[in-house]
């Protein structure tokens, strides 16, 4: 029978902050501190991460607020993530960009950081549709040839330690898994960490500034084309991880869409296909990650809100099977595009 259990408090200082003092009036406070006037309500958009609202102001112009949840990023952290997505715009990139007010994009109000955006308007991107999944990978490649020129110098790298290490030691000393999952959660999940460690140590891939987060929610499709929002996840790591969130479906309907992606990829940025052999450890982190995430975050009334089941057993289960599944997908050969 599937039991229900409470998540742990997960607040590491005793005083976690999430957003119970962000009031609507609050909120409208701080937009007009910057001399913006909203003349609509506020529309929440769906962020868990952070506070996220849509509004149109007084002029008529609309614009996307983002709170920044406290302790995540530090400030220089936040104004490189600025400062990458001015630099991508300025070369003809459709990114969303922080609003430039008084030569700042990162405002402060009553302890809250906090960044104005003009709203991007347009529907969801269409992954199986194939002339946009090219003109996507178009766009990548333009995004990933401008972001090999340099590094990131304060946002954090993508590897397995900080994806993958480090939330599952976070997970062992939670009392989030049930005691009677445990033996059989942490094992799967360790073997599935050490054979996704064991490829990524074989790979030797040039490291490059990221989107970090590039699943098709985070990509609008406006009459332009494609519009990327939400660099929140900005880091370094290997190319394909702005890729392979695109691949859906069974392996031949991943190798054609991986075909396209690529060739209009390459068509700006060269592509190691060595990194291919990534994609199950970048997804097996992701899982991994996933889970302590929710967990870390469950003492903000935003997630039990949204993520009720997580602290059903049969979640847990659910999972032991789904890594069961990815070791499986790891001890596969990766996706090619050379036959075997």
């Amino acid at each position: 029978m599937s039991q229900k259990m409470t998540p742990p408090t997960t607040s590491s200082s005793g005083a976690e902050f999430h957003f119970q003092a962000l009031t609507p009036d609050l909120i409208l406070d701080a937009i007009e501190s910057l001399g913006v006037y909203p003349e609509t309500g506020l529309l929440a958009l769906n962020s868990y991460e952070n506070r996220v609202y849509q509004f149109r102001s007084d002029e008529g112009l609309r614009y996307v607020v983002k709170f920044y949840r406290p302790d995540r990023w530090s400030d220089a952290q936040i104004q490189e993530e600025h400062d990458y997505a001015l630099a991508l715009a300025a070369e003809d990139i459709p990114i969303a960009v922080p609003v430039i007010i008084e030569g700042h994009t990162l405002h402060k109000y009553q302890g809250y950081r906090f960044t104005l955006f003009p709203s991007l308007g347009g529907r969801a991107f269409e992954v199986d549709n194939l002339e946009q999944l090219e003109l996507v990978g178009r766009f990548i490649g333009r995004i990933h040839q401008y972001a090999a020129q340099t590094v990131f110098a304060e946002r954090e790298p993508l590897n397995p330690q900080i994806l993958g290490a480090e939330p599952l030691a976070w997970l062992k000393q939670s009392n989030l898994v049930p005691n009677s999952l445990r033996l059989p959660f942490f094992t799967v999940v360790e073997q599935v960490l050490a054979k996704a460690n064991a490829i990524w140590d074989r790979q030797d891939f040039a490291a490059i500034r990221l989107h970090g987060d590039l699943h098709p929610g985070n990509i609008l499709w406006t009459p332009d084309g494609p519009g990327f929002v939400d660099l929140d996840d900005a880091r370094m790591g290997p190319a394909i991880q702005d890729l392979w969130m695109m691949l859906t479906g069974d392996r031949a309907q991943q190798l054609m869409q991986l075909e396209i992606l690529l060739e209009a990829y390459e068509e700006f940025c060269e592509f190691d296909t060595r990194q291919l052999a990534l994609i199950e450890p970048l997804r097996a982190l992701r899982m991994v990650h996933y889970n302590a995430w929710i967990g870390r975050r469950w003492d903000d009334p935003a997630f039990p809100m949204n993520f009720p089941w997580f602290g059903d057993e049969k979640y847990w289960e659910q999972q032991i099977l789904a890594f069961k599944e990815q070791l499986f997908a790891l001890g596969e050969p990766p996706l090619s595009l050379v036959p075997y």
